[in-house]
C-alpha cells in the first residue's frame, strides 16, 4: 500500500458464491429482508399499473352492479335450519322409566340384534331422563317446558347446561320448543381469541393486518356474496367478483401496495381463471347438480330460482382462493429475495431456482388440499366402508364424485399457479434496471475507488446480518 492510496474500505471476505449473492446482495438483502420489497423501476410500475388498474375497476363495477339489498325474505319451514331459535338453560334433570313416559308404552317386538330392535328394547326397559328447560331469550323469556332424554341418544343433557331450542309457533303449546343444539358460543368465542394472539404475537403488525383482512373478507361473504345469490344473481359471476375483491384486500391490506404483491395478485388471477374454466367444464360434464343433501335440497326448496351447480362451481373458487394466495405471495417473495441475493442471474435462472422451491410446496399443499377433503367426508367413506362397496362405485356417487372434482380442480389450479406466478415473478424483477441512485442508496461508493457497493466483496459486517437473517 503507497500512502497516496487511502487504507482499504473494511476487511475483504473471500468472494462470494453466486447464491450468496455478493456484498452487495447481501447488505441490501438485510436491509429489504424485514421490510417492504425492493422498489422496481418506474416503468414497470406503470406496465403493472395499466394491467391490475382495470381489473380493479371491473371488479369495483360488478360490486356495484350485483350489490344485493339483503337475503329476500320467506315463511319459515320448520326444517333444519330454516326454523325459530332461541336460547335456553337446564334447570333441572330426573331420572325416570322410560316405560312410563314414552307415547307406545307397549313391549317392543322383534329382532334386538338390529339398531331399530335394541334402541326400542332400550327405550323400553332403560331409565330416561326428564329434563326441565327455561327459555332465555325472546317473547317467551322466563318459559320453561319439559323434554324427555332417551338413554340412547348421541346428546345427554345435564343441569345448568345452556342449549338451543326451537321454536314452532304452529305446533301445541306444550310442543312448541325443543332442545336442537348444544350452545357452544363461549368455547368457540375463546378459541377465537386464543387464535388472534397468537397471530398477533407471531405476526405482530402483519398479523393484526391479517386478522382485518379475515373479518374483511366475512363481510365480504355474508353482506355480498351470499345475499346475491339468494336474489338470484348467477352464483358464477358473484363468485368471481367477489374472490376478486377478497383477493385485492387481503393481499395489498397484508403485504403492501409494491410490485411483489402485484405480480402475487397476477398470479392469483390466472389460476382462479384456470380453475373457473375447468370447473364449468368437468361440472357439467360430470352431471353434478350440487343437490346432494339435506341442506342443498332445502335451499333448493326455499329458491328454486337458483342454480345448484352453479353453486358448486362457486364454491370450488371460494374454497380455492385462500390456498392461492399463500402459494402465489410465497413464489413471489423467493423471486424476489433470490433476486435481491444475487442481482446477476437472469430471468431463468431465476424461474429455475424459484420452481424448485415451489415443487416443495407443491407437494405438501396437495396432500393437504386432499386430507382436508377427505376428513371433512369422514363419516361418508366410513358409510362405504361399512357397505362394503367398491372404489368405483364409492366414487361414481354424487356425494363422493363432487368432493373429487371439487379437489381435483382446485389442486390444477394450484399446481398451475406455482410456474405461472415464477415466471410472471422472474420477468418483473429481471427487467428492472435499477438507476445508479438506487444501487448506492444508503451505501455510497467506497472511499478511494470510485466502486459502488455491489462491486466489493462481502463484508464481516455482511456476514453478520447474514447469520440473523437466517
Amino acid at each position: 500500500m503507497t500512502p497516496s492510496q487511502p487504507p482499504p474500505y473494511r476487511t475483504p471476505e473471500p468472494s462470494p458464491t453466486p447464491g450468496d449473492g455478493g456484498g452487495h446482495g447481501h447488505a441490501h438483502g438485510h436491509s429489504h429482508g424485514h421490510g417492504p420489497a425492493a422498489p422496481v423501476s418506474q416503468h414497470l410500475r406503470k406496465v403493472i399499473a395499466a394491467i391490475l388498474i382495470p381489473f380493479a375497476a371491473a371488479v369495483l363495477i360488478g360490486l356495484a352492479v350485483l350489490w344485493p339489498g339483503g337475503a329476500p325474505a320467506h315463511e319459515r319451514t320448520g326444517v333444519g335450519f330454516d326454523r325459530q331459535t332461541q336460547h335456553a338453560t337446564v334447570t333441572e334433570v330426573v331420572e325416570v322409566s322410560c316405560q312410563s313416559v314414552n307415547a307406545s308404552g307397549g313391549v317392543p317386538t322383534g329382532d334386538t340384534s338390529t339398531a331399530e330392535g335394541s334402541s326400542a328394547q332400550q327405550q323400553a326397559d332403560g331409565t330416561c331422563k326428564k329434563a326441565t328447560i327455561r327459555v332465555d331469550t325472546g317473547d317467551d323469556k322466563g318459559r320453561t317446558f319439559n323434554e324427555i332424554v332417551q338413554p340412547d341418544q348421541s346428546r345427554q343433557l345435564s343441569e345448568g347446561q345452556e342449549v338451543v331450542v326451537a321454536y314452532e309457533p304452529s305446533a301445541p303449546e306444550d310442543l312448541q320448543y325443543s332442545v336442537t343444539d348444544v350452545n357452544r358460543r363461549f368455547p368457540m368465542a375463546l378459541l377465537a381469541g386464543i387464535f388472534a394472539l397468537a397471530v398477533v404475537a407471531v405476526g405482530r403488525l402483519r398479523g393484526v393486518m391479517a386478522l382485518v383482512a379475515l373479518a374483511i373478507s366475512f363481510l365480504v361473504l355474508n353482506f355480498f356474496i351470499l345475499p346475491a345469490i339468494l336474489q338470484g344473481s348467477n352464483p358464477l359471476v358473484v363468485a368471481v367478483v367477489g374472490a376478486s375483491a377478497i383477493m385485492l384486500i387481503a393481499l395489498y391490506l397484508c403485504h403492501g401496495p409494491s410490485a411483489r404483491t402485484s405480480v402475487a395478485v397476477l398470479g392469483t388471477l390466472i389460476s382462479l381463471l384456470l380453475i373457473g374454466v375447468l370447473g364449468s367444464v368437468f361440472i357439467g360434464w360430470a352431471a353434478l347438480t350440487g343437490n346432494t343433501d339435506d341442506n342443498t335440497g332445502l335451499i333448493h326448496g326455499l329458491y328454486p330460482g337458483i342454480d345448484m351447480s352453479g353453486l358448486l362451481l362457486a364454491g370450488v373458487i371460494i374454497g380455492s382462493l385462500g390456498v392461492l394466495d399463500d402459494v402465489t405471495v410465497t413464489q413471489t417473495s423467493a423471486v424476489w429475495e433470490l433476486h435481491e441475493a444475487n442481482p446477476s442471474t437472469g430471468w431463468r435462472g431465476l424461474y429455475r431456482a424459484g420452481i424448485r422451491i415451489g415443487r416443495d410446496h407443491i407437494a405438501s399443499v396437495v396432500n393437504t388440499l386432499v386430507l382436508a377433503y377427505a376428513g371433512a367426508a369422514l363419516p361418508l367413506l366410513l358409510l362405504f366402508s361399512i357397505a362394503q362397496s367398491g372404489v368405483g362405485t364409492v366414487a361414481n356417487s354424487e356425494l363422493v364424485a363432487e368432493e373429487i372434482v371439487r379437489t381435483l380442480i382446485g389442486s390444477i389450479g394450484l399446481v398451475a399457479s406455482v410456474p405461472v406466478t415464477t415466471a410472471l415473478a422472474a420477468l418483473v424483477v429481471s427487467a428492472d434496471r435499477p438507476t445508479a441512485r438506487t444501487r448506492t442508496q444508503g451505501h455510497g461508493p467506497i472511499p478511494g475507488t470510485g466502486q459502488a457497493p455491489d462491486a466489493r466483496p462481502a463484508t464481516g459486517r455482511g456476514g453478520r446480518g447474514r447469520r440473523r437473517k437466517r
